[in-house]
């Protein structure tokens, strides 16, 4: 039977996991060493419970009370914090999926690599932050890494028995969030609540307002630099409303191929999960004649300014996708809470960017794991600092 483990279980990824695994026959079909969540504990206990996971981890330690209550009598172990996490990233699992949103996926998914795992990764900022260390260390180790964004997992189902010598362009999309076609007067004075409300996707609210802003997509433009090793000006975004086409690849022929899909995340989990083969996923099946059409632009470079800065951290590479993270991390918080607008959160990043080019020089190559989380520790102090200023200015 196959052991996996499930980090982040109780966000919008991990339950999609769970949902595949549940239909597939749960505790049945699936040996399940470990799920972790942040701060749900009853989702998390009931999940824990249904697969008869080793152990549940929640990361914040005030909830373990909480958790062993939730768990008693389960057989299920209970523990939290972020060692814990790390702990059970080392515990033998054959697939483990990466769902933890932030930086924060970043330790269990390198010390699954470590272990030689099948990481899925769903965990983009991993590859922004430190692509170089994971790559080389699941290369060291005889780790395999499959991209769960449906936008990478669309460009490597494309590439599947290519020559990638003969890729021209690479072509991930982008739905435009629900601010599209909103005028820039309306988009400063954008809330919380409407930054969440995606068009297509149902996902958590941080994820969500990212999606909005296209840092979603910024971290994506790197995160395919880094995975893929195309070099930053084969890659193209094209804001795609109906989020039916995930990504396209262009060859030296002219052919391009094209991944279309529904608007269904367990379309790309489904695959790592079966991966090398193509196993039955529960997804809609596309029916072109009822969709009619599908539409296409260029993203507007004035409403996403956060496509151009990651396109100079694709540039100076190093340090600058750890920065990069941060920045955006501290900028979303601050927008969240009400202490900036939505617009200023790509000036928190760019500010950042400077202080610490100026500061540091972004573009040393990470020597391990601490350089990466030096620099995240760095940019947020920095981050704050700087929508401080913008907030009293």
């Amino acid at each position: 039977m196959r052991s996996i483990s499930i980090f982040g279980a109780t966000g919008s990824i991990g339950q999609s996991t769970f949902d595949l695994i549940r239909r597939a026959g749960g505790a049945d079909a699936y040996r399940t060493v470990a799920l972790t969540g942040a701060r749900n504990v009853s989702l998390l206990a009931q999940m824990a419970r249904e697969l008869r996971a080793e152990v549940a981890v929640v990361a914040h330690e005030e909830e373990l009370p909480a958790l062993r209550a939730a768990l008693a009598g389960s057989g299920v172990e209970a523990a939290a914090g972020e060692a814990a996490i790390a702990e059970a990233a080392d515990r033998p699992a054959d697939w483990v999926m990466s769902g933890i949103v932030g930086a924060a996926g970043l330790v269990p998914g390198m010390r699954a690599l470590r272990h030689g795992r099948m990481l899925a990764l769903a965990n983009k900022e991993s590859l922004v932050t430190a692509g170089s260390l994971l790559l080389s260390t699941a290369k060291a180790h005889g780790a395999t890494i499959l991209p769960v964004d449906s936008e990478h997992s669309a460009v490597f189902q494309a590439l599947t028995g290519e020559d990638a010598g003969a890729v021209e362009r690479v072509i991930i999309t982008a739905s435009g969030g629900p601010f599209r076609t909103w005028p820039m007067e309306k988009l400063a004075r954008a809330t919380v609540a409407e930054a969440k409300a995606h068009p297509n996707w149902s996902m958590g609210s941080r994820i969500s307002i990212d999606s909005a802003s296209m840092f979603n997509k910024a971290l994506e433009l790197i995160e395919t630099r880094e995975f893929f090793g195309f070099p930053p000006e084969m890659i193209e975004v094209l804001v795609h409303p109906q989020s039916i086409v995930h990504a396209l690849v262009g060859f030296r022929d002219g052919g391009v191929m094209a991944h279309l899909g529904p608007a269904d995340m367990r379309h790309a989990i489904g695959f790592a999960l079966h991966w090398p083969d193509r196993g039955d996923v529960p997804v809609e099946r596309l029916d072109l004649a009822r969709l009619g059409s599908l539409s296409f632009e260029a993203p507007d470079p004035e409403r996403f300014p956060a496509l151009r800065l990651a396109r100079e951290v694709m540039r100076v590479r190093g340090l600058a996708g750890a920065a990069f993270n941060a920045a955006k991390e501290i900028a979303l918080d601050n927008f969240m809470t009400g202490r900036i607008g939505f617009l200023a959160m790509a000036a928190v990043v760019e500010e950042t960017l400077a202080v610490l080019s100026a500061e540091t020089g972004l573009g040393n190559a990470p020597t391990g794991l601490e350089d990466v989380l030096a620099m995240d520790r760095l940019a947020r102090v920095r981050a704050a600092e700087c929508a401080a200023r913008l907030k009293e200015g």
